[in-house]
């Protein structure tokens, strides 16, 4: 109850500083299956079940980004998911969304990002089936697709469709298996009666051309992670990343780049696979080094974009994961060339990173 009365506090202090924008509330049902991607993780099937409070704002064309997707919604959201399974528990997240719509604003597209709590994470006494998550604090990431119609002509909407969620903690801590689930979502959203002043932006002209030529990024990404072997302990990384990207048009834009891994986790699970596993015949002074490269996609909203890459290893003595690597993440763009960013870093399923980074964009 605290964290709810939280929230909606939060919304009401949000509320007052968002003019020109409608305000909405949303209350949704949700139930499904949890969708298990490796065999050692079907002890963990259910149905989980949950509630999720939102609270949005609707634009109105006030913002040249408005205009270009068609006034979207944005906002932030509460999501409690019980997954109805004794060795996962139940899930509290908190975290923002965007809403973007389709066929005359009768099909929406939801995204949202945010962090999560467990209550029942990996212990090795109490609860070592659960190889899920080895951490109380896990990312949350959540997609919805949904059918929604006005209730007459009062200020209710009704919606209906599906939502996709996932929970990981990035292998801050191991096990991380990570957990999703998808089901059936029925919600209702209230607007805010009182009409929006519908100004709109005139600094930036809807014509202006987006196309620029080639630059040149420097990022560097950090944080901590643990190997695949439980209690290892939490070693900081250091990954380092040079590209071009080339922006195409306003919402598009492409990269190529090279990646640099420094991962001290990496190293100490050499040390340990050489002595536990000596038939594998691994020297423990191989290199942990590992080098990548990639092509990417970047999708631009405001000062925020979302992106996506996929890369190669040419690089890697141990060859302990797969050639392949991809990253998802965000970015915020401070100025014209200096962002920061938070992205997740996965080799297909498995998650190997969250990493924190700040770039320069020349």
């Amino acid at each position: 109850m605290r964290s709810i009365f939280l929230f909606l506090c939060g919304l009401q202090l949000l509320w007052a500083q968002a003019p020109g924008v409608t305000p909405q509330w949303e209350v949704s049902l949700f139930r499904g299956n949890v969708l298990p991607h490796t065999p050692d993780l079907y002890h963990l099937q259910g149905h989980p079940e949950g509630v999720m409070l939102a609270y949005n704002w609707q634009t109105h064309g006030s913002k040249e980004w408005h205009r270009t997707y068609d006034n979207p919604n944005y906002g932030m959201y509460l999501l409690y998911q019980d997954f109805n399974n004794r060795f996962l528990g139940h899930s509290w997240a908190v975290g923002g969304q965007f809403q973007f719509f389709f066929l005359n604003r009768h099909l929406r597209l939801t995204t949202a990002a945010g962090v999560a709590y467990m209550n029942q994470p990996y212990d090795k006494v109490t609860n070592s089936k659960n190889k899920a998550f080895g951490s109380p604090l896990l990312a949350n990431i959540n997609l919805g697709l949904h059918y929604q119609i006005p209730l007459f002509r009062s200020p209710w909407t009704m919606q209906a469709g599906f939502l996709f969620t996932h929970y990981s903690n990035g292998r801050t801590k191991s096990p991380n298996s990570g957990i999703n689930s998808y089901g059936l979502n029925l919600g209702l959203t209230y607007s805010s009666p009182k009409s929006a002043e519908k100004t709109i932006d005139t600094s930036v002209k809807d014509t202006l051309n987006y196309r620029q030529k080639l630059h040149y990024n420097v990022v560097v990404r950090t944080g901590v992670n643990e190997s695949s072997v439980i209690n290892s302990g939490q070693y900081p990384f250091l990954h380092l990343g040079a590209y071009v990207d080339k922006r195409l048009n306003r919402k598009s834009g492409l990269q190529l780049g090279v990646d640099v891994f420094l991962t001290q986790s990496l190293k100490d699970f050499i040390r340990y696979k050489s002595a536990a596993f000596p038939e594998d015949q691994i020297d423990p002074d191989t290199d942990y080094r590992r080098v990548g490269l990639f092509a990417g996609y970047e999708w631009y909203i405001n000062r925020l974009s979302f992106e996506a890459q996929v890369g190669y290893y040419v690089y890697d003595r141990l060859q302990n994961d797969i050639p392949l690597y991809d990253r998802i993440g965000l970015k915020y763009y401070w100025t014209p060339k200096v962002y920061s960013s938070l992205s997740l870093k996965t080799h297909l399923f498995l998650a190997e990173a969250i990493e924190w980074g700040i770039g320069i964009r020349l």
